[in-house]
């Protein structure tokens, strides 16, 4: 390795962990600019103690106390100023990159909406169909009921498998279909639901990312589509798959 191999590799690095360096040196600056003041004070009171010594006083002021340290503390003030900026770069730094994943995003969200209609138009509903079905087939066999745990919940014992979370619960059409119109009317209110909220309709627990994508009135609300197929221990599953994807920034 070169020393440009090498020099590359490094702002690579730090180009790519900027914020999580950014917030590092951050804190690890508030610590030493806390250090500093701590050292400064023992000083500082002393220039206070000679001070009031020369001018033969008991009391000092608030201003005159400043003029008297002040010196003492600018190289905590300095630590402590680099630090914020630091942080508030970290800040921006990781807003512009969460802004770009959305319209990322939002770009290959238009890109497979417009295939999937490209794909039905030129093969037909029921080819496509089939197509359908054939990845809901394929989820399911590469997603072991075996080897998951079953939710229970009390809507009913249709085994189920959710293509979104990757988990299996048990359910019912109806109560499924229940869920999604419930979730619908509470859009045409609220103006945009998170997908946790259809979760929790569906009496399972949220997940991790469900806060942070959902549905609004303008993209469209959930739209379910089903796919029976066979788990890998020969029990008719019920395959959820959303028609409309919930997107992220969908309160905006």
């Amino acid at each position: 390795m070169n020393i440009s191999t090498i020099v590359k590799g490094a702002k690579t690095f730090a180009k790519k962990h900027s914020p999580e360096i950014l917030t590092g040196l951050g804190i690890a600056g508030m610590i030493a600019s806390t250090v500093l003041a701590v050292k400064a004070t023992p000083k500082a009171m002393k220039l206070i103690e000679n001070k009031k010594k020369e001018e033969g006083t008991e009391e000092f002021t608030a201003v005159q106390t400043v003029k008297t340290v002040w010196k003492n503390y600018i190289p905590s003030v300095i630590t402590a100023t680099a630090s914020v900026a630091c942080l508030i770069g970290s800040c921006a730094e990781s807003n512009r990159r969460r802004t770009a994943i959305a319209a990322a995003y939002a770009l290959s969200e238009s890109a497979l909406t417009t295939y999937k209609s490209k794909v039905v138009e030129t093969i037909g509903e029921k080819k496509e169909q089939k197509i359908r079905e054939a990845i809901a087939e394929d989820v399911v066999k590469e997603n072991h009921v075996s080897e998951k745990e079953v939710i229970p919940t009390t809507k009913g014992e249709t085994l189920c498998y959710d293509v979104l979370s990757g988990r299996y619960f048990k359910s019912s059409s109806d109560s499924i279909r229940k869920a999604e119109s419930a979730v619908n009317k509470r859009l045409m209110s609220d103006m945009y639901v998170s997908l946790n909220e259809f979760y929790y309709e569906l009496g399972l627990d949220g997940i991790k990312l469900g806060d942070d994508l959902g549905w609004n009135y303008e993209t469209g609300g959930v739209d379910i589509e089903f796919c029976s197929q066979l788990a890998d221990d020969n029990t008719p599953c019920l395959v959820i798959d959303y028609r409309v994807a919930p997107k992220y920034d969908y309160y905006k």
